[in-house]
């Protein structure tokens, strides 16, 4: 059996066993990691060896004339690439889009060190730690002082050796491929989340489309098109490498396999083939530090992050866009994407679709970047050596048939989406939906102020004795107390009052508080706490005792999707001069902002639903905290959440106590100590207020579980 054919049948088995098995194939997962790292253990080595070996051998003439050809061909490539990058938002439809509070809101970016990246103080800790570039870079000036160096041949020849063994053991492991590869599609297969990724359909549809034109036709066409090697020996040649990395997400692990093919293909041209068969062990490592095209295809995801939060980048924008992608992307994309958003004013959170992408992109993006690397070693090879031929005929024709492949591509997509693959925001009825994590206790609510009961026992020993636990909430304190679809008053404080009376032994009684006389019924003994996201104030502090502080929140601004970007310094709204700012009607905050903004002209609001009506359409922004601000931007999508730089601005949650008890008080201290050691707040906070499993996980289709029903 050939090898191709044991890679082929090592894919499908995966494929079926993650099929039948579901998410029970995760227990390959071990087998899958170990392969990949194998692959690995290999290739530094082999970078360094072959770079060192590959430039000591050449002359200072070959050196800067492989240098030219190679930033040639790179810069050509990369305008291909950016230029259909660019093209992949014709494909899309319009949507809305919001999301839960991420912590991206107010995290300050690690900046973007290009020099630790590229420039290694200590290289062999460049080479402990897999920092390719850096390692790259320490062999090019190793590698080029060396071709300067007398009596280099020794040295030469010893590299020349352990290169040889290297590349004998990495073959050994290649063999591991068809193995391998069953274990990597095994645990894919059985893993992948299909619902997870619906909703990003559309994008995922245009770039696999798109990428699958650039792997299969766009630059091995154009291999074919500039010299004598055809498009279809490109693949045929790399096919291992090809699925290899496409199945693995990974680039890394097969430049060994791309060398050894552009070696193959180039030494089928006949003459010069010695001086080309040497040419991309230095080409393929050093060009991998380059943005490939799989990268800059995936600057489109920066365009469909702005249509799909209608803060569309414009036209004119696009070189800038361009320039900046270009620069960001030597370093990780993870690194890069958000700068990038940042920079061009889409909100934030639309990272966390980047992040959903990964599964699949990663895999087609690594398939585009294997190719992109032996197209650029083929070119600049035959560049070199005299075998790169500008002929009209084969260019024009490539040129004819690239044309019609993106329009049928862009058109097909089109039509896709138009006739049965569309995008409807749903987030508004998935937090409508949202249920109590636990089983509440037995409880009552109020949606109409009750009278004060008589109470001659302080409050503590009065819920005992009772048996019933009185808890005050606000009824637009979203999402920390507000009323789902179901009419069940849920959120992130009202699943604590429900563990606190488990743990108490009680059950709940809740009433309608407002904001304006908490301070009255508290004292008039209507409740005994109040649990509904309460801002500690000064002005507060004065007339309510409070319990310890359980969470913080942090000050922004709730703007329209496409004005986001004049609202990300404080500096910059200032000297935007004369606003409209929507605010609720607490007197601390509304003071804090008019020192933050003093030009400013306040809106106050009783309501935080009134904000967004139709009375408040002509404010340029409102205040609130950014986590309970997100939570409401699911309800009014148009909106994004702003969080004003430079540092963020906290403010402290707690709960009002009534009859000012500090008996009460003190109990309640101590429950938050404990909930908040024994992982409660956190799992609150997780599930309210950053969204995490608010849909019920269903397992995953297997044919074990669904079709013969073997397993629940």
């Amino acid at each position: 059996m050939t090898f191709s054919r044991q890679i082929l049948i090592g894919l499908a088995g995966g494929i079926l066993t993650g099929l039948f098995f579901g998410e029970r194939a995760a227990a390959l997962d071990w087998a899958a990691d170990g392969f990949v790292k194998l692959l690995q253990m290999m290739v530094l080595p082999y970078i360094t060896v072959s770079i060192v070996a590959s430039l000591g051998s050449l002359r200072s003439a070959d050196l800067r004339r492989l240098g030219l050809r190679v930033a040639a061909v790179i810069g050509g490539l990369s305008v291909v690439a950016l230029s259909l990058a660019f093209l992949i938002p014709l494909t899309f439809p319009r949507v809305q889009n919001a999301s839960f509070f991420s912590s991206s809101l107010v995290e300050s970016r690690p900046a973007f060190d290009f020099v630790s990246l590229y420039i290694p103080a200590n290289p062999f800790n460049s080479l402990a730690n897999n920092v390719v570039p850096a390692v790259v870079l320490f062999s090019l000036i190793l590698g080029v002082a060396l071709s300067g160096v007398e009596h280099r041949e020794r040295l030469l020849e010893v590299l020349g050796v352990v290169r040889a063994a290297i590349s004998r053991a990495t073959r050994f492991v290649t063999r591991l491929t068809p193995y391998g590869l069953f274990a990597i599609a095994a645990n894919t297969a059985g893993t992948l989340s299909v619902e997870q990724l619906s909703r990003l359909q559309i994008y995922l549809v245009a770039y696999v489309a798109m990428a699958l034109l650039v792997s299969l036709w766009v630059l091995p066409g154009l291999v074919a098109a500039l010299t004598p090697i055809r498009a279809r020996d490109v693949l045929g040649e790399s096919h291992a490498s090809l699925i290899t990395a496409f199945i693995a997400g990974d680039l890394f692990i097969v430049l060994p396999g791309l060398m050894r093919a552009s070696e193959t293909l180039l030494g089928r041209l006949g003459s010069g083939e010695d001086e080309a068969g040497q040419l991309p062990e230095v080409i393929v490592p050093a060009s991998f530090n380059f943005p490939h095209t799989g990268k800059l295809l995936s600057l489109s995801f920066v365009l469909f992050a702005g249509w799909f939060a209608d803060a569309l980048v414009p036209l004119s924008d696009y070189p800038q866009l361009a320039l900046a992608g270009f620069v960001t992307f030597f370093g990780s994309l993870n690194a890069a994407v958000p700068f990038l958003l940042d920079q061009f004013r889409i909100p934030a959170d639309t990272f966390q679709l980047f992040l959903a992408t990964g599964v699949i992109n990663s895999r087609v993006g690594s398939l585009v970047a294997a190719v992109h690397t032996l197209t650029v070693a083929l070119l600049v090879s035959c560049a070199v050596t005299g075998r790169l031929q500008w002929r009209r005929g084969p260019i024009l024709s490539y040129a004819g048939l690239t044309a019609a492949f993106l329009v049928v591509i862009i058109g097909g997509t089109r039509l896709l989406f138009a006739t049965g693959l569309s995008q409807e925001y749903s987030k508004d009825k998935v937090l409508a939906s949202m249920q109590l994590l636990h089983e509440p206790v037995a409880a009552t609510v109020s949606r109409t102020p009750l009278p004060a009961p008589a109470a001659d026992l302080s409050p503590l020993p009065a819920i005992l004795e009772r048996k019933m636990l009185r808890v005050g909430y606000l009824p637009d304190a979203l999402p920390y107390a507000f009323f789902n679809q179901s009419g069940d008053l849920v959120g992130f404080d009202v699943e604590l009052a429900h563990r606190l009376a488990r743990e108490l032994g009680v059950t709940l009684a809740f009433v309608p508080v407002d904001r304006t006389t908490m301070a009255e019924q508290l004292a008039a003994g209507y409740c005994d706490l109040v649990m509904s996201g309460v801002l500690v104030t000064t002005d507060r502090a004065r007339e309510i005792l409070f319990s310890d502080s359980y969470l913080d929140e942090t000050i922004a601004l709730i703007v329209p999707d496409e004005q986001r970007g004049q609202f990300d310094s404080w500096d910059a709204i200032r000297d935007r001069g004369g606003l409209t700012i929507g605010v609720s009607n607490v007197p601390y905050y509304v003071t804090k902002l008019r020192g933050l903004l003093p030009r400013a002209v306040f809106e106050v609001h009783e309501s935080i639903e009134t904000m967004f009506g139709p009375s408040a359409t002509h404010a340029d922004a409102l205040a609130m905290p950014a986590e309970r601000g997100s939570a409401w931007t699911l309800m009014h999508p148009a909106y994004s959440v702003v969080v004003p730089g430079p540092a963020p601005i906290r403010v402290p949650l707690a709960y009002p106590i009534g009859r000012r008890d500090e008996q009460l008080a003190r109990f309640v201290n101590t429950w938050i100590g404990l909930k908040r050691k024994d992982g409660t707040l956190d799992e609150a906070y997780k599930h309210w207020i950053l969204g995490q499993d608010v849909v019920a996980r269903q397992p995953r289709w297997s044919i074990v579980r669904n079709v013969l029903h073997w397993a629940e």
